[in-house]
């Protein structure tokens, strides 16, 4: 793909996207897409969600778009932003801005018709590229050429950027995992460092989304090393990351050919024993799912589980977490007296049982018991559970013969 147009690009192609640019576009307004829409497609990377800024204001982009038959949603007026829906796809439509004042953590903006002052307003040169209706690529903030260098770097002066919104610390760290290559920007890092104290001001939520984003980033351990290295991380944590971890981790989920999860990788980086889920979970305000997932992956698997008994396991746990707690293993987290060692491979059996054997569902029911003199009760629950534990010890058996044999001993026969 060439730097100077996305004209000809998957998601230039999409159904709507068009006709929305010429709703928008021409009769003294123009439109142009803007931002990750553009660097991904510049990059060769998937597009999700595609973004436009227009010149006209929120009340004009909504008379045109509805005009040319289009879904107009009032998603945040108040702010210059429409949502245009077109061919069942939604697009973010927003006026040009510039910034009033900010705190922080949030600005005060004008709506202008200034490309340039819309441009620099916002964060990083990779994401203030814009396309025209053509797919012509405007950059007038040396974006193509950071791109192209695969570096993440601050429009502008980098200790203003961060005052203006302390999020976009951590926005440095996540868009260098993902885009960046090499060593971060020295300018950046540096007033990174210097803004740190501010990360205080911002919303356990915002800290949440962030971290588990830069955690699924090819080089989020590297990328974490740097923020441990510059007193960024622990914060965040409230304790200590261990980015090596991380890093084994990350290369037993490639060996494994496991596709990352934000989860397992935050078990990697703070998880060492149970007592450190409140704290993650009141830091990080992690959801109750999230919570409870990482205190099942701080208990470390038993030792050389036999064929047998990891079956079990994962009939009694689930595939999901005794892969996590396998590759966990295998990086060398959580390790113990029963825990796996941290070798290279050591997980490979347990992964394969747990991805490939098709769990059993248990073929008894209380109806097999009733049927040997048990009456509807507690009594009927608790002998139900007896033939299930011992039909998992059997080995999971099928033929008639083994579960009348395990039905028949549950119920006393």
């Amino acid at each position: 793909m060439s730097l100077s147009s996305v004209a000809g690009s998957a998601f230039w192609g999409r159904p709507g996207l068009a006709g929305v640019l010429a709703a928008l576009d021409g009769a003294g307004e123009e439109a142009r897409v803007v931002g990750g829409a553009v660097r991904n497609t510049l990059l060769g990377l998937p597009v999700s969600d595609v973004d436009i800024a227009t010149t006209a204001l929120p009340q004009e982009a909504s008379r045109r778009a509805a005009a040319a038959g289009f879904k107009v949603v009032p998603t945040g007026i108040d702010h210059g932003t429409v949502t245009v829906v077109a061919a069942g796809r939604p697009y973010e439509v927003t006026t040009l801005r510039e910034d009033v004042e900010t705190d922080g953590r949030r600005a005060v903006v004008r709506f202008g018709r200034s490309w340039d002052h819309d441009a620099a307003r916002r964060d990083f040169t990779i994401n203030a590229l814009y396309a025209r209706a053509d797919g012509t690529v405007v950059d007038l903030v040396g974006g193509l050429a950071d791109l192209a260098a695969r570096r993440v770097r601050f429009i502008g002066d980098a200790d203003a950027r961060i005052r203006e919104d302390y999020l976009r610390i951590l926005r440095l760290f996540r868009f260098h995992a993902g885009y960046g290559a090499g060593a971060m920007d020295a300018a950046a890092l540096a007033a990174a460092a210097r803004g740190r104290a501010g990360l205080r001001s911002l919303s356990r939520e915002r800290v949440r989304a962030e971290l588990l984003k830069t955690l699924m980033a090819d080089c989020a351990a590297r990328t974490c090393a740097v923020m441990s290295d510059y007193g960024l991380l622990q914060p965040l944590l409230a304790g200590i990351g261990d980015a090596r971890a991380l890093a084994r981790l990350a290369a037993a989920e490639a060996g494994q050919g496991i596709a990352p999860d934000p989860v397992r990788r935050l078990a990697a980086l703070a998880l060492r024993t149970a007592a450190d889920v409140p704290r993650l979970h009141a830091r990080l305000r992690l959801s109750n799912a999230e919570a409870a997932r990482l205190a099942a992956l701080a208990v470390p698997l038993p030792a050389d589980l036999p064929r047998a008994a990891a079956q079990a396991l994962i009939y009694r746990q689930g595939a999901t977490s005794v892969i996590d707690r396998a590759l966990l293993a295998e990086a060398g987290v959580l390790r113990g007296a029963g825990g796996l060692r941290p070798v290279p491979g050591a997980a490979a059996t347990l992964v394969e049982i747990a991805r490939d054997w098709p769990v059993p569902r248990f073929p008894l029911a209380a109806a097999d018991l009733m049927r040997r003199g048990l009456k509807p009760g507690p009594g009927l629950g608790a002998a139900l559970m007896q033939a299930e534990a011992a039909w998992i010890a059997a080995g999971f058996p099928t033929d008639p013969a083994s579960l009348a044999g395990i039905a028949d001993a549950a119920a006393g026969s």
